[in-house]
């Protein structure tokens, strides 16, 4: 049952990701990537107030399985954001690559400190 609840959340995170990524991308349109960050920063930020609810408030370990490696997985487009990084470095913009590359790196592994530090405040 845990295969397919995960199978389940797994698809549900890669359509919010895509209505998501489409709304963004519609609202601002810029040779960023700025739909990509989003994503993987609110990602990051739920993947860590997870981990908090189970390693601080004693919620099962199997939400772990189901939301962060289902959900969050399919939620979250790192390889996206790594070949964004490498599109816009074919195209010169070397300071958006880098900015894209360190951005979304520093942000999402702050998203997941502040969704881990928000739990724990609790």
């Amino acid at each position: 049952m845990i295969v397919v609840l995960t199978l389940l959340a797994g698809a549900t995170g890669a359509v919010a990701r895509f209505t998501l990524d489409s709304a963004v991308k519609r609202r601002w349109k810029t040779a960023f990537p700025w739909a990509t960050v989003v994503i993987n920063v609110t990602g990051s930020l739920l993947l860590g107030v997870l981990a908090g609810l189970v390693l601080f408030n004693g919620q099962p370990a199997v939400w772990q399985t189901v939301f962060g490696t289902g959900f969050c997985g399919g939620y979250t487009t790192f390889s996206t954001a790594s070949f964004e990084t490498v599109r816009l470095v074919q195209q010169r913009r070397a300071g958006l690559a880098l900015g894209n590359a360190l951005g979304s790196l520093v942000l999402s592994v702050a998203g997941c400190a502040a969704g881990l530090a928000a739990v724990w405040a609790l």
